[in-house]
């Protein structure tokens, strides 16, 4: 295992971080106080709790969720399709690494940036409602896992675009609008049918509600099924990188 080239990419990949870090910590911060404003007191007045938690407790697993996607997806997409565009990645690919720990470095950078933001909204939502976690560690856990995985999904988004604007198409109008409807700031049995059943179509309610019930012990989706949905995702973007590697799809050209 070669752990100096991997911290190389490691540290190469936070000090860019590191370099906008003031700006990359107040958005979210920032983000997060407009959602409590907006959602928590407009609509919290009128719905004070959903399934015994309080309407604005129950928002915060949501929004840690989509910034997680955002940032995940986001960093690693950027951080392996730089050298692409650069033309840097061909030193990459020559360099005494594996495709393991090539990969292990920028998805390890990208997943700490992501985990850095989760957390900031996690300390921000406390300054708005008060709120007790019933499983830490195995929120933090779950907060790992949805973190790696979707940072594995970011770095093949980075080898698929073709340039900067492809890097946005996934994101934003996939993976946001997804978010905003696997109930991140509902409960899908505030739905009727057939919209609640074709809403359990929705990936991104399976790892949202494996995430809330982590915090409340309840949840729209039994922790079992989501935990299982989530994993899946995971192997499926190994997976996908492995084939990557193997083919060398966009990286050898």
């Amino acid at each position: 295992m070669n752990w100096r080239g991997v911290l190389a990419i490691y540290k190469f990949e936070l000090n860019r971080f590191r370099r906008t870090l003031w700006t990359g910590l107040a958005v979210p911060v920032i983000t997060t106080s407009l959602y409590f404003i907006v959602f928590g007191a407009a609509i919290g007045s009128r719905m004070s709790e959903i399934g015994g938690v309080p309407y604005g407790a129950f928002i915060v697993p949501g929004l840690m969720m989509l910034s997680l996607f955002t940032e995940s997806i986001f960093n690693a997409s950027f951080g392996i399709h730089m050298p692409r565009f650069t033309g840097t990645i061909y030193e990459i690919l020559s360099a005494p690494l594996s495709a393991f720990e090539t990969v292990l470095g920028y998805v390890g950078a990208a997943a700490s940036k992501a985990l850095i933001v989760a957390l900031v909204i996690l300390a921000t939502a406390h300054l708005f409602v008060p709120l007790s976690i019933e499983h830490p560690l195995l929120m933090l856990l779950y907060l790992l896992l949805v973190a790696v995985t979707f940072c594995l999904f970011g770095f093949i988004v980075g080898v698929w675009a073709k340039g900067f604007e492809q890097l946005q198409v996934i994101p934003m109008l996939i993976v946001t609008p997804l978010t905003f409807l696997g109930g991140a700031f509902y409960s899908i049995d505030m739905l009727g049918e057939p919209w609640r059943s074709i809403t359990l179509f929705n990936p991104v309610i399976y790892l949202i509600n494996g995430f809330r019930w982590t915090f409340f012990g309840t949840a729209d989706v039994a922790f079992g099924v989501a935990l299982a949905a989530t994993f899946g995702f995971f192997l499926l973007c190994l997976a996908g990188i492995w084939w990557i590697f193997r083919t060398g799809y966009r990286l050898k050209s």
